[in-house]
């Protein structure tokens, strides 16, 4: 995927002190950019961008409320369990702002009812992404991705990733710029698969890789064959 990425662009991670929030940053910061990373608790938020700052010497990463980080960047990751998206989106009307990218990685795992982590939930929209986009402002483009990296691996900077992100949205330079930055961290391949309507068979995903890491005791992810070289 290709985009224009600006160097100095920060990178805001909402429910950045959570595992997959937190590996998102630390792999941001480890790769070069600024990252913000947000809170429900500012002070939380900035013990754990000690923690980046520990692991990663000179890395420019601050800790913050949810919906100030969230307006430290063009494109917002949202890294939360599903029974927190629609509370967390809600808190960010005011923040988010026309012309803003939000990269959801919510799956709706029935773990958020007290259910299996290998079982999905029914979500009217269709998918956990699409809830968002129906929440988010107008003008503020929903693009679904990381489903599948796991947070122990990806938090582990000593960790060699070998994977595809599968991306979907309904706006292609959106799905370009998300892709560019996924692509910061190495070993990570981001891959276009369609209309945001896609996002509930990628969703899909991360309850069948539940499954077949606890099985095999690893963790994960997807590559897929016979995708045509880039140019």
């Amino acid at each position: 995927m290709s985009g224009t990425v600006s160097g100095q662009e920060t990178i805001p991670i909402v429910g950045g002190t959570g595992a997959l929030g937190f590996s998102l940053a630390l792999r941001f910061a480890a790769a070069g950019r600024p990252v913000a990373i947000g809170s429900r608790d500012a002070a939380r938020a900035e013990e754990a961008a000690g923690r980046v700052r520990e692991q990663v010497p000179g890395a420019q990463v601050e800790g913050l409320e949810n919906a100030e980080a969230a307006t430290r960047g063009p494109v917002v990751f949202l890294a939360v369990p599903f029974r927190a998206q629609s509370e967390t989106l809600t808190n960010l009307k005011e923040a988010l702002t026309e012309g803003q990218v939000l990269v959801d990685s919510t799956v709706p795992l029935a773990a958020a009812v007290s259910g299996k982590a290998t079982r999905l939930l029914g979500v009217p929209q269709g998918s956990a992404a699409q809830q968002a986009q129906e929440m988010v402002p107008d003008g503020v483009a929903v693009v679904s991705a990381l489903h599948t990296v796991s947070a122990a691996t990806c938090g582990k900077l000593s960790a060699e990733l070998d994977e595809d992100v599968l991306v979907t949205g309904d706006s292609k330079e959106a799905k370009a710029r998300v892709g560019e930055l996924i692509e910061l961290i190495p070993g990570l391949r981001a891959v276009d698969a369609g209309r945001l309507e896609v996002a509930r068979l990628v969703e899909g995903l991360t309850p069948l890789l539940i499954s077949v890491n606890i099985r095999h005791k690893t963790h994960a992810g997807i590559k897929l064959t016979g995708l045509p070289e880039r140019e």
